[in-house]
């Protein structure tokens, strides 16, 4: 249901930058948009929450047809106080930077995490520092006929 809702707004403009004359006051419909939504958000100290995520590739490779599933569930850390969103999202770009950092990475200028999934010794440093925090993805591999 979020990604439809998502979609609405977007679709009918309230994500636009551009201001609208509105009884002659300009009005961003984004900054509109992001007042009234951001304080629904936020979590209040304490609160719990939870992320779930699956990603899916396909494809063939060797003239096979293969399908590779990473799931993840990960929730609130109640020892560190830790929300999931941010150890999911922070730790992962901390792992990325650490790669740069450690003269792994030698890539210049602005690198999609697409790029980082196309070489599996950074795929595998990346999970390999999200498992040691407790961010586990769990992979499955089949064959598809």
């Amino acid at each position: 249901g979020h990604i439809e809702k998502m979609a609405v707004l977007r679709d009918t403009g309230f994500f636009s930058k551009e201001p609208l004359n509105i009884n002659g006051t300009l009005i961003s419909p984004l900054e509109f948009t992001s007042r009234l939504l951001f304080p629904k958000w936020k979590l209040e100290p304490g609160e719990e929450d939870h992320t779930v995520m699956q990603v899916i590739t396909e494809g063939t490779r060797d003239g096979v047809r293969q399908r590779y599933t990473w799931n993840l569930y990960d929730r609130y850390d109640t020892a560190s106080g830790i929300h999931s969103m941010a150890r999911t999202t922070g730790y992962a770009a901390t792992m990325a930077a650490r790669l740069i950092a450690g003269g792994l990475y030698h890539e210049k200028g602005v690198s999609a995490p697409e790029f980082l999934g196309r070489n599996p010794v950074f795929v595998n440093y990346l999970l390999e520092g999200l498992r040691r925090r407790g961010v586990v993805y769990r992979e499955s591999y089949e064959v598809m006929g």
